[in-house]
């Protein structure tokens, strides 16, 4: 059983695009975690409304959208 030193670097790169992949993933899901329990918290104190709060949320919002699509979907590398 031989392997072609082609079919051992193409092999490589299948695992490294996958491990690229799964940090890309773990990244986002931690960014966001942490986003949105700041934004969260925000909503604890008494004195802060929910009005007071809402243009944190829609930053928030598409901090967050714009974070997935550049992760994802922009495919200029």
């Amino acid at each position: 059983m031989t392997f072609d030193f082609w079919e051992l670097l193409i092999g490589w790169k299948k695992i490294v695009k996958m491990k690229d992949k799964l940090t890309i993933i773990v990244g986002v899901a931690i960014c966001t975690a942490f986003l949105l329990g700041l934004a969260t918290t925000l909503t604890r104190s008494m004195m802060i409304g929910f009005f007071d709060v809402l243009p944190v949320y829609i930053l928030m919002g598409i901090v967050i959208a714009m974070m997935f699509y550049e992760a994802f979907f922009d495919n200029k590398k």
